[in-house]
């Protein structure tokens, strides 16, 4: 403890030394990496709680405008784990207090034309590829006056185009989790156990008026990208309904549906597309890798063929006090089962935040997944999480998190049978 105590106030001295830095420096207010775009969530504490950006008619476009940003985040993880020892069991690997690899992203925005930009994420360094590989980037379009000026303005001014190799909006969860090193919007570390993140070539249409909001999309169900092997995948549709509003001046009330399908792929990578790696380092594997590898104390109900995802997100805030929910039920198989298997996702996260401006928080969060293995067994995990942050400045936030986890009815010969972990995991997150 004493040195994880000691490494943490290294990390907390060298956060100090980058906002005094970021202070100093207020030229870059007028920079490439302070530029505001229309239809945009802002890569800094003011787009917490965004969703979908919102759909603005209003427009600032004088040209091609290009944004550089980007994120950077430190960990240091103090988390001991454990599985019943049993001789058919594998063997964990041994794991102590200290700092994991730094992530770090690099975002491209660029409005090429009024109401049409591009986003590009380039992960510079990740867990599972230390080597810097683009993520994904789409095409954004919220006008069609590249047609012709004011062309379908009635229409498009409460549609959306997103067409890309892009992040998919299957669920509202993935809005706050971390993606590789832009780990601001999720106030803890980790993310959820079934985390549903995946990128895929394809479209999404969108639909907004007055709190309401339609998306009906369709992809190509490919991860890796390739013209081989043409009759094992068909095209995955997913689509979402929800309401987001302000029911009063400080009641803000959201509540979205979700489904996202698959007929017939080879892998479907609903729940195991984040290349970058879990928030987690090294637990629940062995020293040789097997086990949950760079995914660690994630979830893949390994439902690789004919899956069927919904997903319902409640969101309330009040004053300070925020409410986000999940629940979660994924069905399908693998090609040589016969039955169909069920996977079901429960969380609640509940925060409060305050101070000048919100830049404090505390909060807990609570995830539970119970399902069907392939070779039969129905097996649960649960995950309690508290924790709490500061917002040094909007680009700039240090939080601490206690976690525990716990899995249950795993066979003896797999490594998570018995298996438990806990500990605390210190983060700081730069992003601009």
């Amino acid at each position: 403890m004493k040195n994880s105590i000691k490494y943490f106030v290294l990390l907390l001295l060298a956060v100090f030394g980058l906002q005094m830095q970021a202070q100093e420096k207020s030229f870059f207010k007028s920079s490439l990496f302070d530029r505001d775009f229309d239809n945009y969530r802002n890569p800094d504490q003011r787009g917490l709680n965004d969703f979908e950006p919102i759909k603005d008619t209003l427009t600032s476009f004088d040209g091609i405008n290009v944004r550089v940003g980007g994120a950077f985040a430190l960990q240091f993880q103090d988390i001991d784990q454990e599985n019943s020892g049993n001789e058919a069991t594998p063997v964990l690997q041994d794991v102590g207090g200290n700092f994991n690899l730094a992530t770090a992203n690099l975002d491209f925005d660029v409005m090429l034309y009024d109401g049409v930009q591009l986003h590009l994420r380039t992960y510079l360094s990740s867990q599972h590829h230390t080597e810097t590989y683009v993520k994904g980037g789409y095409l954004q379009i919220d006008k069609l006056d590249f047609i012709s000026e004011g062309f379908a303005k009635g229409l498009m001014d409460h549609m959306r185009i997103k067409i890309g190799h892009m992040e998919n909006n299957y669920g509202d969860a993935h809005f706050r989790r971390s993606d590789n090193a832009m780990a601001l919007y999720n106030p803890f570390v980790g993310n959820y156990l079934m985390d549903s993140f995946t990128t895929e070539v394809g479209a999404e249409v969108y639909y907004f008026n007055n709190g309401f909001l339609a998306m009906v999309g369709a992809t190509n169900g490919k991860l890796n990208q390739a013209v081989t092997n043409p009759e094992t995948t068909s095209p995955s549709l997913l689509a979402k309904v929800g309401y987001d509003d302000y029911v009063t001046e400080d009641l803000r009330f959201r509540l979205t549906g979700s489904v996202y399908h698959t007929a017939q792929t080879a892998s479907a990578y609903l729940y195991s597309g984040d290349r970058a790696g879990s928030r987690y380092y090294n637990l629940m594997t062995t020293a040789e890798g097997a086990g949950d590898g760079f995914r660690s104390a994630r979830v893949n109900p390994g439902l690789r063929n004919e899956l069927t995802s919904i997903m319902i997100n409640p969101f309330l805030k009040y004053g300070g006090l925020e409410f986000f929910g999940i629940y979660e039920r994924a069905s399908g198989k693998n090609a040589n089962e016969t039955d169909e298997r069920v996977w079901n996702q429960y969380a609640g996260e509940l925060l409060y935040r305050f101070g000048t401006d919100e830049k404090l928080y505390v909060g807990g969060r609570y995830n539970y997944v119970d399902g069907e293995l392939a070779s039969g067994e129905d097996v649960s995990i649960d995950r309690f999480n508290v924790g709490a942050g500061w917002f040094m400045t909007r680009n700039i936030l240090a939080k601490v998190e206690y976690v525990t986890q716990n899995y249950y009815d795993y066979p003896v010969t797999d490594i998570h049978n018995d298996g438990q972990f806990n500990g605390f995991v210190f983060e700081a997150v730069i992003s601009f």
